[in-house]
């Protein structure tokens, strides 16, 4: 049996962490391993985490900047930035310090459960593509023809399972294709790749 998702809870209100828990308790595939009511704890806890999930607004040290220095200090932990902020800026200042997805304090259970468990994907696109303005197309830092499509398809949300799907093409080379997509934008995940693209014009709003 494969171990728990570790997860850090990060608001300044008791009462948000306590129904974040109760959503998460019913999960064996999930473990609460702490709580955090500022920034500082959460980068504390969340570097002995798998999955942070990080509210924007809190005292001290707010989640964009804790979101940053835990990307720096912990490249492995995944931040989710949790919100009532439906603020287009907010969004891309969260992807842009290093967070996974981003999701609405008044989304479902379910949907708080899929973020913490979402390992191989970026998490809704449609934020992105919404926020994203239309530019025009830059220079594709060498990216190849097939390197470009599986980036289109990453801004999709896809995962590797469904990219190699769409393009007919096995797992192993849709892996690969990831890894040469993250080396050429030098992107730490996908998520950051995705964020590029869009800077750099090479995926279009709604593209």
């Amino acid at each position: 049996m494969s171990r728990a998702i570790r997860v850090v809870l990060a608001d300044d209100e008791p009462l948000i962490r306590s129904g974040w828990a109760t959503m998460l308790s019913p999960y064996d595939d999930i473990e609460v391993i702490g709580e955090a009511a500022d920034g500082h704890a959460a980068v504390e806890l969340g570097r002995a985490a798998d999955v942070v999930l990080m509210d924007i607004r809190m005292p001290g040290m707010d989640g964009l900047r804790a979101t940053r220095e835990l990307a720096r200090l912990s490249p492995r932990t995944r931040v989710v930035v949790v919100t009532t902020f439906e603020n287009d800026q907010l969004v891309w200042g969260a992807l842009r310090a290093g967070a996974a997805g981003y999701v609405l304090k008044r989304s479902p259970a379910a949907d708080l459960v899929t973020a913490v468990r979402l390992r191989d994907g970026v998490l809704f696109p449609d934020a992105l593509r919404r926020i994203a303005a239309p530019r025009s197309r830059a220079a594709a830092h060498d990216l190849t023809p097939r390197e470009l499509d599986v980036l289109r398809h990453l801004a999709r949300g896809l995962s590797n399972a469904e990219i190699a799907a769409a393009l007919y093409v096995t797992r192993e080379t849709v892996k690969t294709h990831v890894g040469n997509v993250l080396d050429k934008l030098g992107a730490r995940d996908r998520t950051q790749a995705v964020v590029r693209a869009y800077d750099l014009g090479l995926v279009l709003a709604g593209g």
